[in-house]
């Protein structure tokens, strides 16, 4: 059907799709029904990159989703720009916080975003104009996280963790159910989560992972009060899954690379905690879990996550790490009840933004 006949009918779909999430977000349905959603991140890198991620965006609308996560990184960090001022939008300005924010809301789902390091952690860098860090991630809560809610053109409830009076600034840690899959969001970022660069920036950090951790572990707690079939976790980095696996596991995946050894030891990272929380948490967890970051721009999907107790990676822990520029793609995850691993990934590939 084409024309204004099947346009019709296409945003009655939509329609019906998004009035049947709204209700299965404030009721508990019967039967959880299937449903998709999409995820991104590590977009808007350059000004020809901010072109597709509009593109994207468009193709995303088509879609009938039940909301968009945007795993952070949606400006370069301050060293492309000062490369190359002509090709790249200065970051780390309200400009550019601005402009970010008019296209999300370009969306037609809900829109969610926890932060990256771009976005606020690697602003010291622009050498244009002095910037704070710690100013920056205020306006970013201030601007990106409106109460109770998501982003977006149609909007969805969220909870956030300010509503624990001990953790009032962390507006952007975010969760939320759909058809009795749970969904949490951590601030976790990339520049080894704003660890060792200042006195200043470690109490930033310590602070912000304390908070992290206390919200982790409510998100799993709550996922097993509610009996619900599956958790999503969402952040910013890409937390290094693999620094956690046994000798054995690591001497076998450096076989790959003929004349590269695998250090022996590996100093403290600014990642270990989120790691051994994930870790602990999933002991006893025993339904189907995602966890998406970005960061390294790398799409892939894997098993990364070792029992520490049988030195075996869990078969119900998936890891999906987004696409990140150049290469200005999404990646749909579908959620069938149905399914005993609940979550299928599929990367949706946009023709205009191949780049040849």
């Amino acid at each position: 059907m084409t024309g204004r006949a099947g346009n019709y009918v296409r945003c009655a779909a939509l329609s019906a799709v998004a009035a049947l999430l709204t209700t299965a977000q404030t009721t508990a349905p019967a039967v959880a029904q299937a449903f998709q959603f999409a995820a991104i991140g590590d977009t808007g890198y350059s000004k020809k990159s901010e072109e597709e991620f509009s593109r994207m965006i468009a193709a995303m609308n088509r879609e009938p989703l039940a909301f968009v996560i945007h795993v952070g990184d949606f400006e370069a960090d301050p060293r492309p720009y000062m490369r190359s001022p002509a090709t790249v939008t200065e970051p780390c300005t309200d400009e550019s916080f601005k402009s970010v924010l008019v296209q999300f809301q370009q969306s037609a789902h809900p829109f969610i975003l926890t932060p990256g390091d771009n976005d606020w952690t690697d602003c010291h860098i622009l050498k244009t104009r002095k910037v704070d860090p710690l100013e920056r991630l205020a306006k970013l809560r201030e601007m990106f996280y409106p109460q109770g809610v998501s982003l977006g053109r149609r909007t969805m409830p969220v909870e956030s963790q300010a509503g624990d009076p001990k953790f009032s600034k962390f507006r952007e840690n975010l969760a939320w159910t759909i058809n009795n899959v749970s969904f949490v969001t951590l601030h976790v970022v990339g520049s080894n989560n704003n660890r060792g660069r200042t006195p200043e920036m470690d109490a930033e950090t310590d602070e912000r992972m304390a908070a992290n951790i206390a919200w982790l572990r409510k998100a799993f707690a709550d996922a097993k009060a509610k009996n619900s079939i599956g958790l999503v976790i969402m952040t910013q980095a890409n937390p290094g899954f693999e620094t956690k696996w046994t000798p054995s596991l690591i001497d076998r995946y450096f076989r790959l690379f003929p004349g590269i050894n695998p250090p022996k030891t590996l100093p403290p990272s600014g990642f270990d905690d989120v790691l051994d929380a994930v870790a602990a948490e999933m002991a006893s967890y025993d339904k189907p879990t995602l966890f998406i970051h970005g960061d390294t721009h790398i799409f892939h999907v894997s098993k990364p996550l070792v029992d520490r107790k049988t030195g075996r990676f869990l078969d119900h822990f998936t890891r999906l790490e987004v696409f990140g520029d150049p290469d200005s793609h999404w990646a749909r995850v579908m959620v069938d009840p149905k399914d005993p691993g609940l979550f299928t990934i599929r990367p949706e590939i946009i023709p205009e933004n191949r780049g040849r």
